[in-house]
């Protein structure tokens, strides 16, 4: 595709699916991770899907790494460095605060970056409107205890890590073949966040045949389906476009939250994520129209 084209509308409908079939994927893998920081820890579960995804895909893609361009390795180096602390920072805070509530946060990192891609000045009245939507979140839960105020930071971190996702991932999409750049990428993370993987593994709990098909299931959830359906999308989606398309993850967490975690939240709760959902509508229709 040449600067400054944009594709159709038809030619977008499919990349636009698998990036909707992605967030549906990886947030219901997200509510089966939990069950793996009791015998894992954070950084186990997150270092495990990265090896899962890594070994996946080095046997089916079998990546080509002699044909790696050098300009693409600055890209593949963004992109797993943003993968490990996005989804170290999201698995620490659905760690201590529920999963649709963890989710809403998140995704003002790609709302806020689909703003700023956009030429459009009302775009940044729906963003407004997603931070008090956020907001709500406070008067919502009541008094903070610790734990929630960190899990809370850890998911406005996991926030923009994930705006650094998606602008890493357009750039590594074009440069390189999908599966290769998630192959490498998996490889980074895993080294990235091993040190700290060794440290809260228990090793006896790790070895049961129960916890080992519970990673694998989580790898392929979390790791190797949305982020290959993701980079194909995005050689395709605009940046701002995905962005916005990640707007249906709060309500999609919310329902894996309430059927896979048993969590559900209270009214206030329920009409902030509604905010956020409808400030991200809002965002990419103003986006759209410039």
């Amino acid at each position: 595709m040449g600067r400054g084209r944009r594709p159709g509308g038809n030619a977008l409908t499919w990349p636009a699916v698998l990036a909707v079939i992605a967030a549906t994927v990886q947030e219901a893998g997200a509510a089966l991770a939990t069950s793996l920081f009791a015998p894992l820890g954070v950084a186990g579960t997150v270092c495990s899907r990265f090896v899962v995804a890594a070994v996946v895909l080095g046997l089916v893609a079998r990546p080509r790494l002699r044909q790696v361009p050098r300009p693409a390795l600055m890209s593949i180096v963004a992109l797993g460095s943003s993968l490990a602390i996005m989804n170290f920072c999201f698995y620490e805070s659905i760690s201590r605060i529920p999963l649709g509530i963890a989710v809403t946060i998140e995704i003002c990192g790609p709302l806020v970056l689909s703003v700023v891609l956009s030429s459009s000045a009302s775009g940044w009245w729906w963003a407004v409107m997603a931070f008090c939507g956020v907001a709500l979140i406070g008067f919502g839960r009541g008094p903070f205890e610790t734990s929630d105020v960190v899990g809370l930071m850890f998911a406005a971190a996991a926030a923009v890590s994930w705006a650094a996702y998606i602008l890493s991932a357009a750039t590594a999409g074009t440069r390189l073949a999908s599966r290769d750049a998630l192959f490498l990428a998996s490889c980074l993370g895993a080294l990235l966040i091993g040190p700290a993987a060794m440290v809260t593994i228990d090793r006896d709990a790790a070895m049961q045949p129960n916890v080992i098909g519970l990673i694998v299931v989580v790898g392929l959830m979390c790791s190797v389906i949305p982020y290959s359906l993701e980079l194909i999308a995005l050689r395709t989606l605009p940046a701002s476009t995905f962005a916005i398309l990640a707007s249906l993850s709060p309500a999609i967490a919310v329902v894996a939250g309430w059927f896979i975690l048993g969590q559900r939240l209270g009214t206030v709760d329920i009409v902030a994520v509604l905010c956020v959902i409808v400030a991200s509508v809002g965002a990419v229709r103003s986006a759209s129209a410039t």
